[in-house]
């Protein structure tokens, strides 16, 4: 018996559209990369980039569980000497770029190389309630429906 393995022709990718509204960082985001990786798919291969492409609006509407609004950080070094630079979840919800939470909580899900920049590039994320995409006649992804622990008010 032998193994299968997708051909390029074969893969098809679809469009879907989240509304992070009121729901949970971590489930959505493990929602969010196993959609993107292809997981969810009967011909899902490790080696392939076979995921479907993710919208994702409202991202500034995004809930945290517990205390990790102000004791979650995300840290990261400049590359120069002393570096180091913090920031709290809030300053990065109420900040600039509240998209960036989500991006990085899906990212950090994604084992890294080449394949892992392909896959992050079907992401898409807005702050506000509007995207883009609408040509692409994305598809709506219930994700509070999936578990009722996935959605806080």
């Amino acid at each position: 018996m032998k193994t299968y393995s997708p051909k390029l022709s074969e893969i098809e990718n679809k469009w879907y559209v989240v509304d992070a509204k009121d729901l949970v960082l971590g489930r959505l985001s493990v929602i969010i990369a196993n959609r993107i990786r292809g997981k969810h798919k009967a011909m899902f291969a490790p080696h392939m980039d076979c995921g479907d492409n993710i919208i994702v609006i409202n991202a500034d509407k995004v809930k945290v569980t517990g205390n990790k609004l102000l004791q979650g950080k995300f840290v990261w070094h400049t590359g120069h000497p002393g570096g180091i630079k913090e920031k709290s979840w809030r300053d990065i919800l109420t900040g600039k770029f509240p998209e960036r939470l989500i991006e990085k909580a899906v990212e950090r899900m994604i084992s890294k190389g080449p394949l892992r920049r392909a896959q992050m590039r079907r992401l898409h994320i807005y702050a506000g309630d509007t995207h883009p995409h609408e040509a692409q006649q994305p598809i709506v992804l219930e994700v509070a429906q999936f578990n009722t622990k996935n959605k806080r008010s």
